[in-house]
């Protein structure tokens, strides 16, 4: 398999691009609006085409590329099935299979940092990768006080549904902002400050006293995300 992860540097976020193979089909997660002309370099250098894109969830801190590469490359756009996004092709089921030449990966819709982010588990059959978006991060969760976030189905997706992966499955964020590229489930069960040793209640308390500042784009991006990352219609 062909996996290539690439970061934004401005807004620290983390896009995945998978390929079963040189000259297969190939999925996209989480596009960076500003980073288009470089996955569209990468998608020709690596002799693929580009057939689906996933956004985790409705992104605060960036603008998705989603519109472009359908615009660019015809793929078809997906989110999980209760996005506010209208302007997707498709919306994903919990438990829906993505399957690309191959390469396939299991919606699990795991609300927390927002009412509708999902993650995908990559080979569900035997558990490889997970793709989490926003709401486990490595060494940290996503924050939980704005776009209907919430502290407790938070910690019901991260230990009810994520931490029952197999330990040696790779944890694979929607962000980093420590130099973090990748962990693991099991590492995140015993080390994540906010999770390891920490009852609900406990994790609860820590998600609602975080007293963090707006992301500086959030008036921007959410919007523009709703419309797949372009224009609204006059």
């Amino acid at each position: 398999m062909m996996f290539r992860q690439l970061i934004d540097s401005t807004s620290s976020t983390y896009t995945y691009l998978l390929a079963a193979r040189r000259g297969g089909e190939a999925l996209i997660i989480d596009p960076v609006k500003e980073k288009l002309p470089q996955y569209l370099q990468l998608i020709e250098q690596l002799d693929v085409k580009l057939v689906k894109a996933i956004d985790t969830h409705t992104h605060a801190d960036h603008v998705t590329a989603l519109g472009d590469l359908r615009d660019e490359t015809g793929c078809v756009t997906l989110m999980g099935e209760y996005t506010k996004a209208e302007c997707v092709s498709a919306q994903l089921r919990e438990g829906e299979i993505v399957d690309v030449d191959g390469v396939k990966l299991k919606a699990l819709y795991t609300p927390g940092h927002t009412d509708e982010s999902f993650s995908f588990v990559l080979n569900p059959d035997k558990p490889e990768a997970v793709f989490t978006g926003d709401v486990l991060l490595i060494r940290g969760t996503g924050r939980t006080d704005f776009q209907a976030g919430d502290p407790e189905k938070s910690w019901d997706s991260i230990v009810n549904k994520l931490f029952r992966l197999p330990d040696d499955t790779l944890l694979y964020p929607g962000h980093d902002y420590k130099g973090w590229t990748v962990s693991s489930i099991g590492e995140e069960r015993q080390y994540n400050p906010r999770l390891a040793g920490k009852t609900r209640e406990e994790y609860v308390q820590i998600m609602r006293n975080l007293n963090l500042p707006n992301p500086k784009l959030m008036d921007i991006a959410v919007p523009a995300n709703l419309s797949c990352g372009q224009p609204r219609a006059a």
